[in-house]
């Protein structure tokens, strides 16, 4: 997990290391003020040595200010870098999802992949600054201040060192209690996210339907769960301050206590034992072995917030695509044809029930092909494995008379168009939608494209025209506008097959069978395939697919079906029936 992290890291390595270095710097000059602190008390102050006191004071001024300057820089330096590194991460792991197969996919909610590219990234980001900062300083300056400590006095010193075990043990004992406490916080705020994205692209039926009050009352059952275990989590980390804070007290009391005897027994004489410099010295060691303390506690704590967050961030890195390109691609697709040759498929290397059964079919190029069925029959999962959204599990699928895996990934998708049965339209005016199909198509094939899919009508009648702006999710046009320009953005691409998942559902009758009549004239050599709850919309198709539970139960014309297929005819009948209801 560490170095997967770290591999996002890359050009920020300098700043890392530049930062340790500084923050090594600030402690030493840090460690070394107490000392001179030291003489200018024994040497020049009891001495009454002016010459002492400008000499330790000009060198306890000149490392004041270097501390400061050494700790504004690494400040600046770690922020810079650690800001850096969350905007690698953050940029690594959507890199990587645009990678994924649908099955990749199928592993990670939106809400969840939101939630790691934002709070989770975040928290990485905040950890990272306190790493290469306090984490680097505050045992420099335990360490160092105990070696000096040992150096002034041996007794005393003993007693940091049977504190800091102590501390350690109770820091450790809140750690453990806290981990889990936010490992679960933030899996509740991938439901929490969940909850917020369904409610808000919903919120036209949860008015319709006056669910607002049942929405309220879910958001606010699952906030109240991370409030909980946040709380939780806060109130037992509320204990390290006050652990600081008492062995602290602690310390001093003992130190004066301790020291106080030390010097009258000596009679402030170095060479006999302690001087009031020496006492001086140890406070200020002592409150900086306890500040280090205090500062890798709030590391461990930082740690440990994060590590739920850093497990969640490297799932998304660690996740491979499942579909990579071959070594020796084919870079050209021949022609539409296509072949199922025993091809099964499942949504899951182990699962019971495979999704597609022994598929056969030949589909030759230009060929229109209407898909039929009902719910779950594996229309969508048929189609979806001739771009390789999925692979087949046994079997082979060919395309032009090549294995489709053998293709470059590229070539096969740009010669495959798929409009799917939950298509999406982006932020952005009708033509940069429109240009997803093709980047360099002219208005006027653009214009052409809607013409075909019937799209160019209603367009027209928008006051800004093709650059009318268009909401996330298509959210400004009616359901049956948003198939149409997903049609015609799927003709710009040219393709040598053509798929429509129930992608005509929206739109009337009349205008499907003019889309249907269109895309038969002007698209002779592209191989369409249409799947359809109608059998309007496939009944003058060359060929009917009729699937049932992950088979091809029957393949013909629709004259053909209606004399052999009880189902399709059991469809058309009752399609007939609701249609002579309705009239």
């Amino acid at each position: 997990m560490t170095k997967t992290l770290l591999g996002s890291l890359r050009e920020y390595k300098k700043g890392s290391i530049l930062t340790i270095l500084l923050s090594v710097l600030e402690a030493a000059f840090e460690i070394l003020i107490p000392l001179r602190m030291a003489d200018l008390i024994d040497q020049g102050i009891d001495l009454g040595n002016m010459a002492a006191v400008w000499k330790f004071g000009i060198a306890i001024l000149i490392f004041a200010a270097l501390q400061l300057l050494t700790g504004v820089l690494s400040a600046h330096v770690a922020a810079k870098t650690s800001v850096g590194f969350s905007a690698n991460l953050r940029q690594d792991m959507y890199d990587n999802v645009q990678t994924f197969s649908f099955s990749n996919i199928d592993k990670f909610s939106t809400a969840s992949i939101v939630t790691r590219l934002t709070t989770d990234v975040t928290n990485i980001q905040n950890a990272y600054q306190m790493l290469i900062r306090m984490a680097v300083r505050g045992p420099v300056m335990l360490v160092f201040s105990m070696i000096v400590s040992f150096r002034i006095n041996t007794t005393i010193a003993l007693i940091f060192l049977a504190v800091i075990p102590i501390m350690a043990l109770l820091l450790l004992l809140i750690i453990r209690k806290v981990g889990p406490l936010f490992g679960r916080v933030f899996r509740t705020y991938d439901t929490l996210n969940n909850v917020v994205q369904e409610n808000v692209r919903g919120i036209r039926v949860v008015k319709s339907f006056n669910q607002e009050d049942h929405e309220i009352k879910k958001f606010k059952s699952i906030s109240q769960s991370i409030y909980e275990d946040f709380s939780a989590g806060e109130r037992l980390l509320a204990f390290n301050s006050p652990i600081m804070q008492f062995f602290m007290y602690a310390c001093m009391i003992l130190i004066s206590w301790i020291g106080a005897k030390a010097i009258v027994a000596s009679g402030n004489n170095a060479a006999l034992g302690m001087t009031t410099g020496d006492l001086t010295a140890l406070f200020s060691y002592a409150t900086q072995i306890l500040m280090a303390l205090m500062m890798l506690s709030m590391v461990f704590t930082m740690i440990t917030i994060s590590l739920a967050s850093a497990r969640r961030i490297a799932e998304v890195l660690e996740e491979k695509t499942d579909i990579d390109n071959p070594a020796d691609p084919i870079m050209a697709v021949r022609d539409g044809s296509i072949r199922f040759e025993q091809v099964s498929f499942a949504y899951a290397a182990k699962a019971d029930k495979k999704v597609l059964s022994d598929i056969d079919l030949s589909i030759a190029s230009g060929q229109t092909v209407g898909i039929i069925g009902g719910t779950g029959s594996s229309k969508s999962s048929l189609v979806q494995l001739i771009p390789r959204l999925y692979d087949v599990s046994s079997g082979q699928l060919l395309l032009g008379g090549v294995d489709v895996r053998k293709y470059d990934l590229d070539v096969l998708r740009n010669a495959v168009a798929m409009v799917l049965q939950k298509n999406e339209l982006f932020s952005g005016t009708i033509k940069e939608n429109l240009r997803w199909g093709n980047e360099n198509a002219t208005d006027e094939e653009i214009e052409e494209a809607c013409r075909l899919a019937c799209a160019d009508e209603f367009i027209q009648s928008f006051p800004d025209k093709y650059d009318t702006y268009i909401e996330q999710g298509g959210a400004n046009v009616s359901g049956g506008q948003k198939q149409r320009l997903c049609i015609a953005r799927a003709l710009l691409k040219k393709p040598k097959v053509l798929i429509l998942d129930d992608s005509t559902s929206a739109v009337d009758t009349k205008t499907d069978a003019s889309i249907q009549k269109s895309l038969s004239t002007f698209l002779p050599d592209t191989t369409k395939l249409i799947i359809a709850q109608r059998v309007s919309s496939v009944q003058h198709a060359d060929l009917i697919v009729v699937m049932d539970d992950g088979k091809i139960a029957a393949c013909g014309t629709h004259d053909e079906l209606l004399k052999t297929c009880d189902i399709y005819r059991e469809v058309y009948e009752s399609q007939q029936e609701g249609d002579s209801e309705h009239e």
